[in-house]
Parts: structure tokens; sequence; C-alpha cells
């Protein structure tokens, strides 16, 4: 595994080279979530989950196998990531058709107040990252970045439990939960991830307490 200092050199390179990309996918991740939130239908929960095809599947190309490559060494670690995220987005693709997960919003009192806090510590990930004396290219947006996107996805797969795609959340949960606080946080000190640790672990406590 490389060093914190080698680590944001391959995330200022990636930054730099993709962009505008980040903002333009971190916008839409915006239009599409506020679409979702107003209307919460079957055509939102359709482009919500099309997002998340695009999202994960660039995650996987673009960060993981093309700009990380090499991120993990010898033990080709980044390549498996990268396949589970290819996998995630191949999921909430054949989903679109199959409907297993409706997203919806929680209609009131702690859970729904939960999921929209989560929502929005989510879309503030770049905004931590300037808090925290990040420059412009070692801010990380919802779309482009495995963390932020992942983090998404299980706040909106928590609100959908029990009827939830077990495959995809447990996925999702197995890239939150083991990992990051170790790696991301620890290692490379991306104390923003402590918002995908937390729903990470929000997540598997809730689908435990429902199902």
């Amino acid at each position: 595994m490389v060093s914190a200092a080698e680590w944001f050199r391959i995330v200022k390179a990636y930054s730099t080279t993709i962009w505008p990309t980040q903002i333009v996918l971190y916008i839409a991740a915006v239009l599409v979530t506020g679409w979702f939130l107003l209307k919460h239908d079957r055509a939102s929960n359709i482009i919500m989950k099309l997002y998340f095809v695009i999202a994960f599947a660039w995650n996987g190309i673009m960060w993981f196998f093309v700009f990380a490559k090499d991120m993990a060494g010898d033990s080709y670690g980044n390549y498996f990531f990268g396949a589970v995220f290819m996998v995630v987005s191949v999921l909430f693709a054949v989903d679109i058709f199959r409907q297993k997960t409706p997203f919806v919003i929680p209609a009131d009192g702690w859970q729904k107040r939960v999921t929209l806090t989560l929502m929005l510590l989510v879309f503030c990930y770049p905004l931590l990252g300037v808090v925290l004396g990040h420059d412009s290219s070692r801010l990380m947006y919802p779309g482009t970045y495995p963390c932020p996107t992942t983090a998404l996805a299980i706040v909106l797969l928590t609100a959908a439990t029990p009827q939830v795609d077990k495959v995809v959340f447990f996925l999702l949960l197995f890239l939150a939960i083991p990992f990051t606080p170790f790696i991301q946080i620890l290692r490379y000190g991306v104390y923003e991830d402590v918002i995908l640790f937390v729903s990470g672990v929000y997540g598997l406590i809730f689908y435990l307490r429902v199902r």
C-alpha cells in the first residue's frame, strides 16, 4: 500500500486530468437527488439508479482501473475493488427493470431526519475538504470519487430497507465499514470519510433492526 504522500499525488493527478467532470457529475447528483426528494416516484427512481450506474462504472474504470491501479502495490487490491464497483453498476442497471429496490424517503420521524442529514453531509464532502485545508485538487465529489458516491448510495438503500437488493447493499457496506477507518481515515487522513463510515454503520444497524 502506498504512502499518504503518494496517495495524494494520485488524487491530484486524477482530479486535474478529469476536470471539470467532477463538477458536472456533482451538479448532476444534486439535481437528480433534488428531483427525487421532490417526487420520489418511478421516473425519479429510474433516473437516480441511472446516475448510480454511470457513477459506479466511472469510479470502477477511471479511478480503480486507470489512475489508482498501482495504489495497492502488488496485491491487485484495486482491481478487486474496481470489479466490485462494476458489479454494483451492473446491478443498479438491472434494477431499473426489475425494480427490486424502490428508493423512498421515510415519511416522518427520526429516520427521515437521519436520512436527510446524511444525504446533506455527503454533498458537503468538498466543503469539508475546504474546511480541512485541502486545495482544489484534493476535494472529493460525489460521482467521481468512490467514497462519497458509495455513501450516497448507502443512505438511499438504507431508507429503502427491507425492500432492498441485499447484494448491492452488502457490497457497499463491505466497502464502507471494514476499510474506511483504518485506511482512508487513519492512514491517509481523509477525515471527510467519517461520513462514509457513519453511513455504513447506520445502514448495517438499521438493516439488522428491521429485517
